[in-house]
């Protein structure tokens, strides 16, 4: 049975702290809300609190969040609580991101449903992602020239997986070879996790960051400053149409305009062949509070109506490349996805 040991014993995951971590039978998640100025660990005691924990954003992105609820299953089998209703309530914690679902069926084929054979898939799913981001991010960075800039948007990286990241794995990678001068980190409101996360993690590995407003973005293309727009995924359909958090389809769009060109660094588990198009995602939409409010504090009148959706689709036609660990998708289409997935 692996451990954090086996797990993160490798020297390319860089100094940030883990997402996820399971010790001596607990899982402990960093608090993600709280970051960059507290670092802060929660343990979780049962399958309810793991949904819990996933719903209020403490774990986020969408392979951490697959690995989180295959540990709450393994928490709930370990309490010899009723497992049908830890799947439910589970898949109940966030709509949009595939990685959860994805989870979830590969733990529920798992014979028998016993402790310990469900907290030894838990960290398979767990060192899996790991040593796939570390290879989709050696084959995105492939693609990138010496001295390249690049732009991301919200929080790719070891916070939102398993622990070295997607688009942020490519930027680390790139990094290691010498390619990069500099990566610009998007704001992403409202929960503000290029700002909080992905610079703090770029700045703790010595990655050079600076920090781009929303409505800076533009300029900053029309400048000339960026080679690359490299985010994430929480959902690829079948014709490579991408839900990303929200601002990514805009990003998208600017960086075409100015002959940007734009990468998706996700595992095969983000891909849901079942999905036909972007149209069939369901995009959740947050609390308008997180819009109206900002820890706690009013930044809106009172009484002011918000739209707060959490993602949007970015077309395939948009997008270049996607780089996963099975290899490259160039020119995402309903062909080149299902070449790739086939193999």
């Amino acid at each position: 049975m692996l451990n954090d040991s086996n797990l993160f014993n490798n020297s390319e995951l860089g100094k940030t702290a883990q997402a996820i971590r399971w010790l001596d039978n607990e899982l402990q998640l960093l608090d993600q809300r709280i970051l960059p100025h507290q670092v802060e660990y929660r343990t979780l005691a049962n399958a309810d609190e793991t949904a819990r924990a996933i719903t209020n954003m403490v774990v986020r992105g969408a392979p951490a969040i697959g690995i989180t609820a295959a540990y709450g299953i393994a928490l709930a089998a370990r309490n010899n609580d009723n497992l049908d209703s830890a799947y439910r309530t589970l898949a109940a914690s966030r709509p949009t991101a595939v990685n959860l679902f994805w989870a979830l069926e590969r733990m529920e084929n798992v014979q028998p449903q016993t402790f310990s054979a469900l907290l030894t898939e838990a960290q398979a799913i767990h060192s899996e992602d790991i040593q796939g981001n570390l290879r989709l991010g050696q084959l995105g960075a492939g693609l990138i020239a010496e001295n390249s800039q690049i732009y991301t948007h919200c929080n790719a990286g070891a916070l939102a997986t398993g622990g070295y990241g997607t688009a942020l794995g490519v930027i680390r990678s790139a990094f290691a070879a010498d390619k990069l001068t500099q990566v610009y980190a998007g704001e992403t409101r409202p929960w503000l996790q290029g700002a909080r996360l992905t610079a703090w993690e770029l700045m703790q590995d010595n990655i050079p960051v600076k920090l781009c407003a929303e409505g800076a973005a533009a300029q900053l293309f029309r400048q000339g400053n960026v080679d690359w727009l490299i985010v994430g995924a929480d959902r690829i359909a079948a014709n490579g149409d991408v839900a990303n958090k929200i601002g990514t389809y805009g990003l998208a769009l600017l960086a075409k305009h100015h002959g940007i060109k734009v990468m998706i660094a996700a595992p095969t588990s983000t891909i849901d062949m079942q999905t036909a198009t972007g149209d069939d995602i369901e995009i959740e939409q947050r609390h308008p509070s997180e819009m109206t409010h900002h820890q706690g504090q009013a930044i809106a009148p009172a009484g002011c109506e918000a739209i707060n959706p959490a993602f949007d689709i970015t077309p395939a036609e948009l997008i270049d490349v996607i780089a996963t660990e099975k290899g490259l998708i160039l020119q995402p289409s309903n062909e080149t996805i299902a070449m790739l997935m086939s193999r």
